[in-house]
């Protein structure tokens, strides 16, 4: 007999009935919930530590998504055949709950919390990601742990000009909007997507749009909690506090680091010795004892007034920590075909964010693997984003590829992908290595990607660049908008709002809030902003490359293709693929033949063009259709009592019978062909019992007095 939990139904906003349901799975978690829609059921839980670990002064908190095969009924392709370390995909998921959720766990609040999501049933329809916030919102609210929320989120898609809640996949690939915006009941807190060059006003109005069905989430997850018994939340003390002390740090420093803010250094590393200096001054005037009990709270409250000098000087003077101007860019340079083997190659430098950006052009065979339990297939647009520590000056082992990375390539990619020729016939596989990083280094990789596919001779429809955005405000309205933010910015700031595009509109877009009430005016100035900034920038890089090389590289691979009817298929591989085997091999090529609609599509894929070009002409020989009185060279390859079998197209033989040999009677075929002789036939029609080509040879040699059609 099942044990009955707490069940709260609600509409999701788009006409489906969600169903939020406590107290049945997972009762030991602090927070347990299954998300039910459809046949689709997600089970989110939290836990936390009852207290913080000594010397931990920020939120410990771990957001980890995972799909389980069983929920979509597959078994994992993997050679463990288990689930494993997450996909890409569940961590692009699982930094979305992180980023929505993050900022609104107190700020004082330092023990561990780790909350999970499982996809435990899929209908294959309903794409979870767009459910995951609702579910780890509603676990937390269930919980005991404290929080600023409740929040929830939706996917956003435009389908015929109409702006649509939570599109099934099939409708994606109709819609010019794909985005998951999340929110509380009165902020934006988070924005991720891609678009069709869309406007900044579309996309202002496809987030007021979700921000309304979230409205209705926010509702029904108070419901959900009051039914569930409505937890009051745990009390705690994981901060040390001496308010007197903290005074005193700020009456002795803050005119200090506001002083060294409004030089406007643009060098990160002076800047840095600047504000450690008056920082070091300070800590002077205690004794080796006191500073011993004292320092962790000493440089916890200078931090404070950085945070707060800095923002005060961006506010007061609308300079910026480098002495830009709250719309400045940072120089900019660039350059093309830096790694001359490369297929492709771009530098990029902003300031002091630079990226090394290569293009590698692969064949079909060189397709990632997409094996999820909700989303399979192959990805012939690869975008791989790596950030080592020298980057920053610091020493950083290499341990894997980090959440970060993953979804700052992510957002690069999808903000190029956009701008991809619709038949290009390559595996593309981008590369951004950051080699300098003060602010924005996804949207350095954004601006160096065009410029390496461009150099690369991939036929982009226009180039792509990307701006980082951010904001400072103070609680009496006053803000201030920053173009191409600088790490600290980024740092300090109340806004993180990535945007690309083209000149024509925005294809990708990543926004972090960690302000409440951010105005839909002031969203909208920094989309305007952000516009200008990346036409800019546009401009900038149009100076090195403006449009894609009219052909690829000399030592670029090449890929030719051709469609076969589906009936040469067979003969085109040959009987246990004996001759597209030969062929790969006497040209130095891969081929791939792939059954779409009927027909075969073939891919040639040679190291130059002379390779390629002479496997495809094998190619076109075995397809072709001889014509009746056409006269071939061909090459005797066997010789029988009864006649000769001879190669008269490419991997096409025929039977040139011996009557047909010469205008005399021959007996046999001895001293008069032998294998490897070259000689010319006319093609006389196929053998309508054997279907096999038949030949003459007579035909074309001079026929003696006397001779017959039939003289043999």
């Amino acid at each position: 007999m099942s044990q009955l939990g707490t069940i709260h139904s609600f509409d999701l906003g788009d006409g489906r009935i969600v169903s939020l349901e406590t107290g049945k799975l997972a009762k030991q978690a602090d927070g347990s919930v299954v998300v039910k829609i459809g046949d689709t059921m997600l089970l989110a839980t939290i836990v936390s530590s009852k207290d913080a670990k000594d010397g931990v002064d920020f939120l410990p908190l771990t957001v980890d998504y995972q799909e389980k095969y069983a929920a979509a009924g597959r078994i994992p392709g993997s050679f463990f055949r288990r689930e494993a370390k997450l996909s890409d995909y569940e961590v692009l998921i699982s930094r979305i709950v992180d980023r929505a959720m993050r900022p609104l766990f107190p700020e004082d609040y330092h023990a561990d919390i780790q909350l999970m999501i499982q996809l435990i049933s899929s209908d294959k329809k309903t794409m979870p990601d767009a459910l995951v916030g609702l579910a780890a919102s509603a676990a937390v609210a269930v919980s005991d742990i404290p929080f600023n929320g409740p929040i929830s989120e939706v996917r956003v898609g435009k389908i015929d000009g109409k702006l649509v809640l939570n599109p099934d996949l099939d409708q994606l690939e109709k819609s010019t909007i794909d985005m998951i915006i999340a929110a509380s009941a009165t902020d934006i807190l988070m924005v991720e997507g891609e678009m069709s060059e869309i406007s900044e006003a579309e996309m202002l109005e496809a987030i007021k749009f979700a921000h309304e069905a979230i409205k209705g989430h926010i509702t029904a997850i108070k419901e959900f909690a009051i039914k569930a018994g409505n937890k009051p939340k745990r009390e705690y003390s994981h901060e040390k506090n001496d308010f007197e002390l903290k005074e005193k740090v700020s009456a002795a420093t803050y005119q200090k680091v506001y002083d060294v803010a409004k030089i406007g250094n643009p060098n990160k590393n002076e800047r840095k010795v600047a504000f450690k200096a008056v920082l070091e001054e300070y800590k002077a005037t205690f004794t080796p004892e006191e500073l011993k009990e004292k320092e962790g709270l000493i440089n916890k409250y200078y931090h404070e007034v950085e945070y707060n000098a800095v923002r005060r000087v961006a506010l007061d003077t609308k300079l910026r920590l480098d002495g830009r101007k709250t719309t400045d860019i940072r120089p900019i340079w660039s350059e093309v075909a830096y790694l001359p083997a490369a297929h492709g190659s771009a530098v990029f430098t902003r300031g002091e964010t630079q990226s090394l950006t290569t293009v590698t052009l692969g064949t079909k065979l060189d397709q990632q693997l997409i094996d999820g339990a909700f989303i399979e297939g192959e990805a012939k647009f690869l975008l791989h984003y790596n950030f080592p520590g020298f980057s920053t000056g610091e020493v950083k082992p290499n341990r894997g590829t980090s959440r970060r990375e993953v979804g700052h390539g992510n957002l690069a990619l999808r903000a190029l992908k956009k701008v991809l020729p619709d038949n290009c016939p390559y595996t593309i596989r981008v590369v951004s290595d950051i080699l300098e990083s003060n602010g924005s280094s996804s949207m350095a990789t954004v601006c160096a990607g065009t410029l390496a596919l461009m150099d690369a001779g991939v036929q982009i429809k226009k180039p792509v660049t990307g701006i980082a955005m951010g904001l400072i405000t103070d609680d009496k309205g006053g803000y201030a908008i920053l173009s191409d933010i600088l790490g600290d910015e980024d740092h300090l700031g109340d806004m993180d709002f990535k945007v690309c595009g083209t000149k024509d509109g925005i294809t990708a877009v990543q926004m972090d809030l960690k302000v409440n009430g951010l105005p839909y005016e002031v969203m909208s100035q920094a989309l305007n902003q952000a516009k200008d900034g990346r036409l800019h920038i546009l401009n900038e890089i149009s100076k090195t490359l403006s449009a894609p090389r009219t052909d690829y590289k000399p030592h670029a691979p090449r890929l030719l293709q051709i469609e076969i009817p589906q009936d040469f298929i067979g003969a085109v591989i040959g009987p246990g693929g004996k001759i597209i085997q030969e062929i790969q091999k006497t040209t130095n090529t891969t081929i791939t033949i792939t059954e779409i609609n009927g027909k075969g599509l073939v891919e040639i894929f040679g190291e130059d063009d002379a390779a390629a070009s002479a496997a495809l002409a094998r190619v076109k020989g075995i397809v072709a259709i001889p014509e009746i009185g056409e006269v071939y060279d061909a090459k005797v390859k066997t010789v029988m009592p009864y006649g000769a079998f001879v190669e008269f197209m490419p991997g096409k033989d025929g039977l040139l019978h011996i009557s047909e040999v010469e205008w005399r009677r021959l007996d046999t075929l001895e001293g008069v062909l032998k294998e490897g002789d070259m000689i010319q036939v006319k093609y006389i029609g196929n053998d309508p019992k054997t279907g096999k080509s038949k030949l003459s040879r007579k035909v074309l040699l001079p026929k003696p007095e006397g001779a017959t059609a039939d003289n043999k």
